[in-house]
């Protein structure tokens, strides 16, 4: 009788690890993809319909994000309360990039589910239509069909635009050819839905609410709450100087909560330290990209850690500011980069080996800015945050007298 109350015991247990895991899984997708698909992943689609009730009550609570779940995907509606460079498409590189494929979502809203149109049906509508704005898309233009192309190769890697015959790169290179695509009925759930009608604001600041809010302490309660918890899911890394009075206030004094709520729900694992509420992923691996990532990048940000703090213990020139960030110039990062190049170049590509130091300097600082480690406080000053000096990295058996 006990062996056998211990065996249900256990099953039990395992059950119910197994069901938290399965929510887990659902959260960290949400989070970190832009839908989650039947036709693509039909197990995690249907695992979310399960726990539909849950999971929408948790990120709508925490957060305020809403959850739209169709016969067809599932999607988190995520705003984040400040935008940075990193959370735009890495794709594009010109802003009529960004142009082009919202009026190509506009065209998309139009047409029904499979419908299919050719190529030049699109891009004439959307040369009208943004005309009619008063902005300019010349399709004789090279540069114009290039970010047009980039548009609809973005739009078709999201899904929401199928491609029957033909593909755009050709369209770019002579305007004379042609393609075929197909409606996806994910077009209309790709920009997120405001609370408010647009026409009614005259900021964009009045845009950064995902939901309305009622001018009552109870409504102003509930925003906080959602601002701290939208960084911290959205955002790398928030340190204390990072967060304004109200909001650090409620991170300190809910700091237990949110972390008992961070590591139930996804997993991570949160710290209090003096620069800050940190959490970090306890896998390798995730949804979302983590930090330090594959990239050179990487690796010559963790390097660049271990310098600088053996210079800060060595009394070389550098020192901690109050709030614990340090200043370098431009120049005193290639020197450091100009270091370990010297120290560590048999390990690295070639690419890195041959790279002059103000090209590693600029891509090591660029990254630390991406993963919230540091900041440009101008042209020619960088602020390296101190969460950065909770890495550190050498490779085994160098020599750090080089």
């Amino acid at each position: 009788m006990a062996s056998g109350a211990l065996r249900r015991a256990v099953r039990k247990e395992r059950n119910a690890e197994q069901l938290a895991e399965r929510k887990r899984a659902c959260m960290h997708a949400l989070l970190n993809r832009p839908w989650v698909t039947k036709e693509d992943d039909p197990d995690l689609y249907f695992a979310i319909k399960d726990h539909y009730e849950e999971l929408r009550d948790w990120f709508m609570d925490k957060a305020g994000f809403p959850l739209i779940v169709t016969r067809s995907m599932a999607k988190l509606d995520k705003t984040p309360v400040k935008a940075f460079p990193w959370m735009g498409f890495a794709e594009f590189r010109e802003t009529s990039d960004y142009v082009f494929f919202t009026y190509g979502l506009w065209y998309l809203e139009g047409k029904t589910e499979l419908d299919q149109f050719l190529l030049s049906d699109i891009v004439e509508e959307v040369r009208e239509q943004m005309l009619g704005a008063g902005l300019e898309a010349d399709w004789r233009n090279y540069y114009h069909r290039l970010s047009m192309a980039r548009a609809l190769k973005k739009l078709r890697s999201l899904g929401v635009l199928y491609s029957v015959d033909g593909d755009e790169s050709f369209w770019a290179q002579d305007a004379e050819r042609n393609a075929l695509y197909e409606c996806s009925p994910l077009a209309r759930y790709v920009l997120r839905r405001f609370p408010r009608d647009l026409t009614e604001c005259s900021r964009i600041e009045e845009l950064t609410d995902p939901i309305p809010y009622a001018d009552t302490q109870d409504g102003q309660s509930m925003r906080r709450r959602h601002r701290v918890y939208r960084r911290l899911l959205l955002e790398p890394v928030v340190t204390d100087r990072q967060w304004d009075e109200e909001d650090l206030n409620y991170v300190l004094w809910q700091r237990r909560a949110i972390i008992d709520q961070l590591e139930k729900t996804f997993g991570w694992v949160g710290r209090r330290y003096r620069e800050g509420l940190l959490f970090f992923h306890p896998e390798l691996t995730g949804e979302g990209e983590l930090f330090p990532t594959l990239s050179a990048a990487s690796d010559l940000a963790l390097l660049a850690a271990g310098e600088i703090r053996r210079q800060l213990a060595e009394g070389g020139g550098l020192y901690t500011e109050d709030n614990g960030t340090i200043r370098l110039t431009r120049a005193e990062m290639e020197t450091i980069m100009y270091r370990l190049q010297s120290r560590h170049k048999e390990y690295w590509s070639k690419e890195l080996r041959e790279s002059a130091s103000q090209e590693l300097a600029e891509l090591c600082m660029n990254h630390l800015a991406e993963w919230g480690l540091g900041e440009w406080e101008s042209e020619a000053s960088f602020l390296v945050s101190p969460v950065l000096g909770r890495w550190n990295a050498d490779y085994a058996n160098s020599d750090f007298d080089a």
